[in-house]
């Protein structure tokens, strides 16, 4: 009955299954479906939770990473050209707006897929991210990779959080 409830898990483990074999063959593909489950039943995970399935927030998601990445490599060539060896960063921290373990860990993803940017630490108990962001000059600069990364934020929890999950 549980791996019933696992089939997620068992699919991932399969595939990956056969992707380390480098081809597909009902052997292959069998063998590794028998793997995952054996797996599955010996090291059981704990169940995530349903993740809302929120079309339009999740391309407001999207949207905003494209733009992103576009925005910070175009700083990025722009810092490094104009100042070279001695371009300037810094770590900014700022404030979480969630708790929840799984949105945090999907915006320092998000965070780290942008040049320029990369979240260097998690501070759960003062709840502040730690930003390591390229072209820092000033008090400003510093202001602004917060409200980029507070609105990363809110789009992350309008995309895939539940209302338990907003602070």
């Amino acid at each position: 009955m549980t791996l019933v409830r696992r089939w997620p898990q068992i699919l991932w483990l399969t595939i990956v299954w056969v992707l380390l074999w480098g081809r597909v063959s009902p052997t292959i593909v069998v063998g590794g479906v028998l793997t995952a489950a054996v797996v599955t039943a010996l090291f059981p995970l704990p169940l995530a939770a349903r993740l809302p399935l929120r079309p339009r927030p999740l391309l407001q998601l999207v949207g905003f990473l494209l733009m992103d990445l576009v925005r910070s490599g175009w700083q990025v060539s722009v810092e490094t050209l104009r100042y070279g060896p001695r371009s300037r960063a810094g770590i900014v921290a700022v404030p979480l707006l969630t708790d929840s373990e799984r949105i945090i860990t999907v915006i320092a993803g998000a965070a780290a897929l942008t040049p320029g940017s990369f979240v260097l630490q998690i501070d759960r108990p003062g709840r502040l991210l730690y930003v390591y962001a390229l072209g820092l000059r000033s008090a400003a600069d510093a202001e602004q990779v917060r409200g980029q990364m507070r609105r990363l934020q809110e789009i992350v929890i309008a995309a895939v959080g539940v209302r338990e999950e907003a602070a």
